[in-house]
């Protein structure tokens, strides 16, 4: 996933098998420690890996937070997966994980990413630079905002998360 061009040119550019070994493990070593990170996403039918969504730690400006992203491969794009999967870590993070906010991180040319943190009920907050790229911060605050039910698409993937998610499009990660 990580070395494809056209789907990490809005994520940093393509990444080395070394970089994507480094962010698995940092990244199930967060499973271990907190009970949630990354999660792919499979087609039902032939189980095809789609894309990811992830709930992650991140600093921003000297404080701890938590971003939920989202990924896809370009042939599942424009199918409604991304609002779906966001849709999917938003619920986690205000209903299971009971945090008081969260943000997520998109390029600044990245409008569809955009459209659908707003769809989600998030809210652009600043620009921000993390990893040497300038992002556009969006967050929302759970009292103050939940995504409309009628947002959610029916999406066409398979749902395995560690905790039941019916209608949501998330594949636990072994």
């Amino acid at each position: 996933m990580h070395q494809d061009p056209v789907q990490m040119a809005t994520l940093g550019g393509v990444k080395d098998e070394a970089w994507t070994a480094a962010y698995m493990k940092r990244h199930l070593e967060h499973w271990d420690q907190r009970g949630f990170g990354v999660w792919l996403l499979r087609d039902r039918v032939d189980q095809a890996v789609a894309g990811r969504v992830l709930l992650r730690p991140l600093v921003v400006d000297g404080v701890d937070e938590v971003e939920v992203g989202y990924s896809f491969y370009p042939a599942w794009w424009g199918r409604g997966l991304a609002t779906e999967a966001a849709t999917a870590g938003l619920e986690i993070a205000r209903d299971t994980l009971r945090l008081p906010s969260l943000v997520a991180l998109t390029s600044p040319t990245n409008e569809g990413s955009q459209r659908v943190l707003t769809k989600i009920g998030m809210r652009f907050d600043r620009e921000v630079a993390e990893d040497g790229l300038v992002s556009r911060l969006f967050r929302i605050t759970f009292a103050e905002a939940t995504p409309e039910p009628e947002d959610r698409s029916p999406g066409g993937l398979a749902v395995k998360p560690p905790w039941t998610w019916p209608r949501h499009a998330a594949f636990g990660v072994p």
